[in-house]
């Protein structure tokens, strides 16, 4: 408590008071002295200051881990590729042997490869081998081919509907074929592989499940985040078009769940843009916010697996360019696999909260997400814990480990774009290096930044990097 005393503006001098105030006056100035001094014991407090216009308060983040258990444990092949068939018509399939190419690819492993997109519609398929193709009726290829991308979309492409049903009893149909040709006993089959879940799409996915839910190993869909309008790179920043993955997830989950509980559900397919992408944005290091971010809600959200398209030469989503360059979206794969394991935590933030105001919807610019430590990086003992952060801010952010990370060791993988173009650069630098390949054979060496024990994180603006908390010794990471 501060106590603010006032005086007259002016006294009379000490010579024209009689003798007998001053002892008063003596006692009430030593009373004033003790309540004053009582109080700034008691209250350790700063005084208000008086802050320049426009200047804002930092705030301070405080971030803990819950360490005991995972909130979800997704597939080991969780960042999964995909090859699109444009590399055959194109004339490119040689060049799949190309050292270069084989050691980027080597990069992202292990992952599941997948061979498809659109053109795979317009693909002839010949296997005079086929047994199935004695019977009397159509084999497996028929099946292969006519159901392979976007089922939603056949009225569009091929001037013909099929309903939910109808599908499901096809791949009835394609499981038994397979099933007696050694080859294909064991294989898996998922699907249907259906667009964004828009009511009709919605309908079809309702029928599919009724009917052959339990036919398929995994249940897929495929996401593009815009129809090609993205024409500025700040657009690739907005929070509503980070949010819109988690929306479609909640649709596909709960059609799924109400037939086969706790079925896999696969995203295979992610692209940015539609049409390929779009010239000097979604190749750029802008793209990567929504490729993090995407990777960081699908497993938060419970998604099994999440194929990339493309990994190589196709439109401006791919990683790797003609060139058989790596683009920023690799780098951040590469990383990706080398730090984050399955396991998902859930993650503790103080200092984020804002009140909410009637109808606006709160839509959070720094995200952080965790997991275990991939245990397959020899560099970190089992226990350790890797953070996430993008920070979409125009300003830097400052995290404080708290709780079970407090005072720990931590290495850091900050990704930051490299050379004049700034957020449109298709080269990004790890720590302040530019990230090249040493050679056709070796990736470079990605080294980590130490921070002393208990110093804070700074998040610089418009940027995302990965954390990896040492020696943490969670419960949840110590066992595969």
């Amino acid at each position: 408590m501060r106590v603010l005393c006032a005086f007259p503006e002016a006294m009379p001098s000490s010579n024209s008071r009689p003798p007998s105030c001053l002892a008063p006056v003596a006692l009430f100035l030593a009373l004033l002295l003790h309540l004053s001094l009582s109080s700034q014991a008691g209250d350790r407090r700063p005084l208000p200051v008086d802050r320049a216009p426009g200047l804002k308060e930092k705030t301070l983040i405080l971030l803990d881990v819950s360490t005991k258990n995972p909130v979800r444990t997704v597939n080991e092949n969780f960042l999964s590729l995909q090859l699109d068939p444009s590399i055959i018509h194109d004339g490119w399939l040689d060049f799949l042997s190309s050292k270069r190419l084989v050691t980027l690819a080597r990069g992202l492993s292990p992952a599941f490869l997948r061979f498809g997109g659109k053109r795979t519609d317009f693909l002839q398929f010949q296997n005079l081998r086929n047994p199935a193709k004695s019977r009397g009726g159509p084999g497996p290829d028929y099946y292969l081919k006519n159901y392979e991308d976007e089922p939603n979309n056949y009225r569009t492409m091929h001037g013909r509907a099929v309903n939910g049903s109808q599908l499901g009893k096809d791949y009835i149909q394609l499981k038994s074929l397979l099933q007696p040709i050694r080859i294909y006993s064991r294989a898996s089959l998922y699907g249907p592989n259906i667009g964004r879940p828009r009511k009709n799409v919605i309908a079809l996915l309702d029928g599919f499940m009724k009917v052959a839910g339990s036919t398929v190993d995994a249940v897929t869909w495929q996401h593009c985040y815009i129809d090609g309008r993205v024409v500025k790179v700040m657009d690739f920043l907005k929070t509503r078009l980070l949010d819109t993955l988690s929306d479609q997830i909640r649709k596909i989950q709960k059609v799924v769940n109400t037939y086969t509980p706790g079925k896999k559900i696969w995203l295979e397919g992610v692209v940015t843009t539609s049409a390929g992408g779009t010239n000097n944005l979604s190749d750029s290091y802008a793209a990567g916010f929504l490729w993090l971010n995407t990777l960081g809600m699908l497993a938060n959200q419970g998604i099994d697996v999440v194929i990339r398209h493309s990994f190589f030469d196709h439109g401006y989503n791919h990683l790797v360019d003609q060139n058989f360059n790596p683009l920023p979206d690799y780098w951040l794969s590469l990383l990706y696999k080398r730090l984050i394991g399955p396991k998902v935590l859930a993650v503790h933030v103080a200092g984020l909260q804002r009140k909410p105001r009637p109808g606006r919807v709160i839509r959070d610019k720094l995200r952080i997400y965790a997991h275990c430590t991939n245990h397959h990086n020899h560099n970190y003992v089992r226990g350790s814990i890797t953070l996430f952060i993008i920070n979409l801010h125009r300003s830097r952010k400052k995290i404080k480990l708290a709780g079970t990370l407090r005072d720990k060791l931590v290495h850091q993988y900050l990704l930051q774009p490299y050379g004049q173009e700034g957020l449109k650069s298709k080269s990004v630098q790890l720590n302040g290096q530019p990230l090249v390949m040493v050679d056709d054979g070796t990736l470079p060496e990605l080294k980590p930044r130490p921070l002393r024990a208990g110093r804070t994180l700074v998040i610089p603006p418009v940027t995302m990097g990965f954390y990896v908390v040492k020696n943490v010794n969670a419960l949840a990471c110590r066992y595969r």
